[in-house]
C-alpha cells in the first residue's frame, strides 16, 4: 500500500493529539510534527485550533541516582522507612487501591521514605509463566507512573536486604514546597 502525505488539517489534528499523549516511558524522544494552523471544518467535521496550545508543563519523573548521602543511607542499609505497607499477598486490585491509599497518606504526612513490600519476583522467567506469581511487583512500577502522586515520587529503589531485599521497594518522596 502506498503512503500518502497528511493535509494540513490531518498534520494539525495529529500534533493536537500528540501533545495530549503521556508518554509510557518519559526518557523517550517523541517525534515532531510541524503543527499547522487550521481555521475550517474539514470534510472530518473536526475544527483544528487556530493557534498553538501551550506545550504542558513535563511531569517530574524519579530520578535515576539520588545525591550520595541518600545512596550511602540506601547501600549501607542505614535508611529507616517512616511508613510501610506489605501488598503480598493481596489481589491486583486490592493491593493497586491500598498502594494508592498509602501515597496519599504517606503525602500528608510528610512521609520522604515508604517501604513497599511486594513479595519477590519469580526466581526465572519459566517459573512464572504459569503462574500470576511476582504480578504485584510486576505492575508497581505502572501503577506508580500513573499515579496521581507520580510527579512527587523522587525515586524508587530495590530495598536494602534487611527490609525485604527484592522483595521490597523504597518509595522516596520530594519534599513538599
Amino acid at each position: 500500500m502506498a503512503r500518502r502525505n497528511l493535509t494540513s488539517e490531518e498534520q494539525a489534528l495529529w500534533a493536537t493529539l500528540t501533545r495530549s499523549v503521556k508518554p509510557l516511558r518519559p526518557g523517550a524522544r517523541m517525534p515532531l510534527v510541524p503543527a499547522v494552523a487550521v481555521r475550517a471544518t474539514g470534510a472530518s467535521g473536526l475544527t483544528g485550533p487556530s493557534a498553538q496550545p501551550p506545550a504542558p508543563t513535563p511531569a517530574r519523573t524519579p530520578a535515576a541516582t539520588l545525591d550520595s548521602s541518600w545512596e550511602h543511607r540506601i547501600r549501607n542499609g542505614n535508611l529507616a522507612p517512616d511508613m510501610s505497607i506489605d501488598l503480598h499477598g493481596h489481589s491486583l486490585a486490592a493491593a493497586h487501591s491500598r498502594l494508592s491509599q498509602a501515597l496519599a497518606t504517606a503525602w500528608t504526612r510528610d512521609v520522604r521514605v515508604l517501604l513497599v513490600v511486594t513479595g519477590k519476583p519469580p526466581k526465572t522467567a519459566s517459573a512464572g509463566a504459569g503462574s500470576r506469581r511476582g504480578a504485584i511487583r510486576g505492575e508497581i512500577g505502572h501503577w506508580l507512573e500513573t499515579s496521581s502522586y507520580a510527579d512527587r515520587i523522587a525515586s524508587v529503589r530495590i530495598a536494602h536486604q534487611r527490609h525485604g531485599g527484592e522483595g521490597a521497594l523504597y518509595i522516596i518522596l520530594r519534599r513538599k514546597k
